[in-house]
């Protein structure tokens, strides 16, 4: 719903941080595939926990007075656990599919920053 994200942007002065911060998620749970792959499995846990502690946060920071802000917050938690499963099972496939969501999850950030 881009009007849902047109109201929570215009009104959280976080949104260009959020974007940011999933960006940053991105990037770690693209090192955490890639050391996967090498069997870095101390880089991998590393950066899959760096995946959470951002996501983490992010759950944290929602404003809860916006109705935007509760399926954020679903997602955010649903991601959280993939990203545990990931990390206790040396597994690809939740990795990929958090890495997913929060690319998409920025674009719709993106893109409510632009109709602004």
């Amino acid at each position: 719903d881009m009007r849902g994200f047109q109201q929570y942007k215009e009104q959280s002065v976080n949104t260009m941080t959020q974007g940011e911060l999933l960006l940053l998620a991105v990037k770690r749970l693209t090192q955490a595939e890639l050391a996967l792959n090498k069997q870095s499995y101390e880089l991998f846990e590393d950066s899959v926990q760096r995946g959470i502690d951002i996501t983490q946060y992010l759950s944290d920071t929602l404003d809860p007075q916006y109705e935007i802000s509760h399926e954020l917050d679903r997602l955010y938690e649903y991601m959280i656990y993939e990203l545990g499963r990931a990390k206790i099972g040396r597994h690809l496939e939740p990795l990929a599919h958090v890495k997913t969501m929060a690319g998409e999850l920025r674009e719709s950030f993106r893109e409510a920053q632009k109709t602004s």
